[in-house]
């Protein structure tokens, strides 16, 4: 797979960055408000190796607080047009709003990160369709109310697989992420950490956002700025069962991590 001129090659776990630039997301929210900031957290993602950086201009933890798309755009194209500016590194937008990943790929976006993937919105999947863009599609439920967890959350990735082919995009734009911390229990979360490799059915490259989320805080009793072991585990684990990506906060510890575990996978 190509994405932004970079090829993200089968057999290798990449590392996406993350670049909160909103007031309230649960790890780093408010951090790079100021435009130095912005800059010293850019030049720190690319000197710690990451291969992609994900922007994202609306926090979606839990209890967060919707933002119209004009905000949105407000805080992330700045962001982008600062990535563009300082290294050529694939950026990827995590929004759910047509409007949103519109501009957003006219200032440089070439991957459209979207947490509602199973709750599609027509004129995302048109955009996505028409621009050839990469598309990560989220499993997303807004409550655990499942009877057959490990059969339903296959089938409602499945069905919006299908939805996103009926519009015309592409398999090759296509990465499932299985959606860790979205509308699960911690054992449903648990259970897609057990069971990283069951998503290789769908066809598609996965990617895995599991950094610092609160599946790793509830089941360890961790604040959030003490869930990097955690996270690091969640990432050996994406490289074990192939996983195209993972996405996550602290690049240089989780590559690292990936690197090793790599070249004990590889050692023949």
């Amino acid at each position: 797979m190509v994405i932004g001129g970079k090829s993200f090659h089968k057999g290798h776990t990449y590392v996406m960055g993350i670049l909160n630039v909103t007031p309230d997301s649960f790890f780093d929210g408010g951090s790079y408000r100021k435009k130095e900031d912005l800059r010293n957290r850019i030049r720190q993602l690319v000197e710690e190796g990451c291969d992609i950086i994900d922007v994202g201009g609306e926090s979606t933890r839990p209890g967060f607080q919707k933002v119209e798309a004009d905000e949105e755009m407000e805080r992330v194209i700045p962001a982008l047009e600062e990535i563009r500016n300082m290294t050529d590194l694939p950026i990827s937008v995590d929004t759910y709003k047509a409007e949103v990943a519109r501009e957003a790929v006219k200032a440089g976006a070439s991957l459209i990160n979207n947490v509602k993937g199973c709750k599609e919105d027509p004129d995302m999947l048109t955009l996505i369709a028409k621009t050839g863009i990469k598309y990560c599609l989220m499993h997303h439920r807004n409550e655990s109310d499942y009877k057959d967890f490990p059969t339903e959350i296959l089938r409602d990735l499945q069905e919006a697989l299908q939805r996103a082919l009926s519009y015309g995009v592409k398999q090759e734009q296509m990465i499932v992420d299985p959606g860790v911390g979205f509308g699960k229990t911690v054992e449903e979360n648990l259970w897609i950490l057990h069971h990283l490799e069951a998503f290789h059915c769908l066809g598609y490259p996965l990617l895995l956002g599991a950094s610092n989320k609160s599946v790793i805080g509830k089941s360890m009793n961790l604040p959030v700025d003490q869930r990097l072991e955690g996270t690091l585990v969640t990432s050996v684990l994406a490289c074990e069962a192939g996983y195209l990506m993972v996405r996550v906060h602290q690049v240089r510890s989780n590559k690292r991590c990936i690197d090793f575990t790599e070249k004990i996978l590889h050692n023949d």
